[in-house]
């Protein structure tokens, strides 16, 4: 018995195959039919592929979506993915699309790592093909990668303001990011106040939730100078993705302190017997001065002037004097 088409309804197509429209795609508006669970929306990006024949295509055919929800790759997630397919093989296929304006070629819907690890591998893309357009591909890569890809709230964030920006409404993109109106909003509002160059010098931070960033994109504009000395602080590129983000954070979120006037250099003299057993050192701005007594006799030298301090200051006065 054949498998029921789960996608039948997402699109239409016509006798050739090819797709006419995708006005039927599952979600109808995000205060309708928001998806409540992470199982759940897990359950919709299956629906993508199942039914489906999967075949297998040659990754050096097959390009990037048109829209980017990553900010960088996790590297150890990365080389742990390459390990797996290496030992297991594919065990779940990607979803391609006939590319829009090259024939012959694809293009990810979703399932970009595991396209990257078979080309890699130099080995074949286990994928279904389906001929959708760009909107029910939208939906579809969101959907799959909300419901597995773990992405931080920044690239979430990114991926709403890319689509955006490529003219999608907002019911559409709450489909994508299961995500309601208010969060949506939230989202863009983030992006947009935050200039893209320092997003990618920070990357995705992982450990970096959504009020954290809010906080970060008011606080940004009014400090300008504070990112930029910050951004190109030597070392500040090889701390992890989450830590550039607390130390830019740390650096705008400091509290005011009072400016200090800057005086003259303060002289310093520095004296020792012939022994070395006390040293003396004295600092002078010309208002205030510090005398610092170290080495073996220094604390008790110290006792010793100190109890002579009335004597010492009334020679002081006499020799001002000229007596």
């Amino acid at each position: 018995m054949a498998r029921k088409n789960l996608l039948a309804g997402l699109v239409d197509e016509n006798i050739q195959g090819s797709t006419t429209a995708a006005s039927a795609y599952p979600m109808r508006g995000a205060s309708k039919s928001m998806i409540r669970s992470v199982s759940e929306l897990a359950k919709q990006a299956d629906a993508y592929l199942e039914g489906e024949q999967v075949v297998e295509l040659d990754p050096g055919t097959i390009e990037v979506s048109f829209v980017a929800d990553r900010l960088g790759d996790d590297q150890e997630q990365y080389r742990e993915l390459v390990e797996a397919i290496r030992e297991r093989g594919q065990d779940t296929p990607v979803l391609v699309r006939p590319h829009p304006g090259k024939d012959g070629r694809y293009m990810v819907v979703f399932g970009h790592r595991r396209v990257r690890v078979a080309k890699e591998l130099g080995r074949k893309v286990r994928a279904v093909v389906k001929a959708i357009d760009d909107k029910t591909h939208v939906i579809a890569q969101g959907q799959e990668n909300s419901a597995r890809a773990n992405l931080t709230f920044i690239e979430r964030a990114s991926f709403a303001k890319s689509l955006e920006d490529l003219g999608y409404e907002r019911d559409v993109i709450s489909s994508a990011l299961a995500a309601n109106a208010a969060a949506v909003s939230k989202m863009v509002s983030v992006i947009t106040r935050i200039p893209s160059a320092i997003i990618q010098k920070i990357g995705p931070a992982p450990a970096v939730g959504r009020e954290r960033w809010v906080e970060l994109s008011l606080l940004i504009g009014k400090k300008s100078e504070v990112v930029s000395e910050v951004l190109s602080e030597p070392g500040f590129s090889e701390l992890g993705s989450s830590e550039r983000f607390e130390r830019l954070f740390g650096a705008l979120n400091a509290k005011g302190k009072p400016v200090r006037k800057t005086g003259p250099k303060p002289s310093v003299r520095s004296w020792a017997p012939a022994d070395k057993s006390v040293s003396v050192t004295l600092k002078d701005n010309g208002k205030t001065a510090t005398l610092a007594l170290g080495a073996a006799d220094g604390s008790r030298f110290a006792s010793f002037i100190s109890g002579k301090l009335g004597d010492l200051y009334e020679a002081f006065r006499k020799s001002e004097k000229g007596d």
